[in-house]
């Protein structure tokens, strides 16, 4: 990876100090540098220079312990030329992801790319866990990053099938009318008012007789609303909005990179809701994949249509966890912002497993409740149930409440209601598409693949 090297000919030296412990370093430290840094004031970092003036190393200041974004920061704002390397690696992995996910830049479109400082590999660190989930997230923010003229169904399609192809795993396509003839129904209506196929798409690797699971990912590659158009402001961000898919294929090439003892399964419906003669309309009645015949409540509302004929099948290989990804209701950032997804599950303990590993890497979500009593909001007169209901609160309880409906009251399931997208600029999560929640999942499957390694046979 171009943000790491092995050679240390010249590496300038980064050290980690707590503020707290920064008054003792600064009484250990040669003259030179203690006046560099009281000149300061109190920075969070700072390039000392030797007595040539050339950087000669590089003080980070810490409040707590040195963590995940620790140096995620130096990547963008040290010259690009530098190299640099760790005087001491506690949390070497860590501090390696950090430097790595504060590398990215999203290059495509310039003429000339950005040079990032680099930092010699700390051989402490997981060299293997580092480059499997920057991969992941790096690949994952591209793909919400790319604009919707060059990122359509086929293109998302050509991913996970490169994916597969790098894997040895398999991977299906359903597009276009086929989408009908294999009962695809919910995927085809939201579709089909495009002039770019409508698809579902499918990845399986690994042993079916292993512990199973499967993700599903919302991939509306652009949203223009439909019949119920949105306003140019609401339109503006809409190629991110298959920023669920790109979550769980980001999730996806982490497992497969990692080669994790599991079978794992991908599915995304893509597709572009598109306005057409031949748009799907409100109050619109579609048979589903599952048989519950839906009413659609407003057009605008199409990742949940075409995410419960992808949860219908998923449930019908009977996985042993399923997670979905989905940049699904601006009620969920209402309630708690861009930077904090929304989860929703049906199994407490597994609720409580996903926020603890997440917390654990610093990739946050916050559980939302399943409330039974919000139900009643997605009766409908004419069909099984209506995709949005009449109560104008609570929009992220009840789109959950109606992807539930879709769901086996005996899979453990989880939805994560995300943003996809970062509004400002923060040390290793610049602005733009971003992956949620891909790396604290990662980190429970690891957690459970590890423990399954250790019990005893039979």
């Amino acid at each position: 990876m171009e943000c790491f090297t092995d050679r240390d000919d010249g590496a300038v030296g980064i050290v980690i100090v707590t503020r707290d412990a920064l008054p003792r370093w600064l009484e250990s430290a040669g003259g030179r540098e203690r006046r560099w840094v009281e000149a300061h004031g109190e920075p969070s970092s700072l390039v000392i220079p030797g007595a040539d003036g050339a950087p000669e190393r590089i003080l980070v200041v810490t409040d707590g312990a040195a963590g995940l974004f620790t140096l995620a920061g130096l990547p963008g704002t040290l010259p690009g030329s530098m190299t640099c390397r760790l005087e001491e690696a506690p949390g070497a992995t860590e501090l390696a992801l950090g430097w790595a996910l504060g590398s990215y830049a999203f290059d495509r479109y310039r003429s000339t790319g950005r040079r990032r400082a680099r930092l010699v590999f700390p051989p402490e660190a997981d060299r293997r866990l580092v480059e499997a989930v920057t991969r992941g997230v790096t690949l994952g923010r591209d793909l919400v990053n790319t604009p919707a003229e060059d990122l359509g169904p086929a293109e998302l399609a050509a991913c996970i099938r490169d994916l597969a192809g790098r894997h040895g795993a398999a991977f299906g396509e359903v597009a276009g009318d086929d989408l009908l003839e294999r009962n695809w129904p919910s995927v085809h209506a939201v579709g089909r008012a495009s002039t770019r196929a409508p698809r579902l798409l499918e990845l399986a690797w690994g042993d079916p007789a292993a512990w199973k699971v499967t993700l599903v990912g919302k991939g509306v590659c652009f949203d223009s609303g439909g019949l119920d158009i949105k306003p140019s402001s609401g339109m503006r961000l809409m190629k991110k909005d298959m920023g669920g898919a790109a979550a769980a294929i980001a999730l996806a090439s982490m497992i497969l990179d990692l080669e994790l003892p599991l079978a794992l399964r991908l599915l995304v419906p893509a597709v572009d809701n598109a306005i057409a003669g031949n748009a799907y309309r409100p109050l619109d009645v579609f048979r589903t994949r599952k048989g519950l015949a839906i009413e659609i409540g407003n057009t605008d509302a199409e990742g949940r249509v075409i995410l419960c004929d992808a949860l219908a099948e998923a449930c019908a290989g009977k996985p042993d966890l399923l997670v979905d990804f989905a940049t699904l209701t601006g009620a969920a950032r209402v309630a708690l912002g861009t930077e904090l997804p929304a989860l929703f599950c049906n199994d407490d303990a597994l609720a409580g497993e996903i926020e603890e590993h997440c917390r654990r890497v610093e990739d946050p979500v916050w559980r939302m409740p399943l409330w039974p009593g919000y139900r009643s909001h997605l009766e409908s007169n004419v069909a099984d149930l209506s995709t949005t209901g009449t109560e104008a609160t609570g929009g992220a309880i009840t789109a959950a409440l109606f992807l539930e409906r879709f769901v086996d009251a005996a899979v453990p399931w989880a939805h994560v209601d995300l943003m996809g997208w970062n509004q400002r600029s923060r040390p290793g999560r610049p602005a733009g598409g971003e992956v949620m929640a891909a790396r604290g999942l990662l980190d429970l499957l690891r957690t459970r693949a590890a423990a399954a390694r250790a019990a005893p046979a039979g």
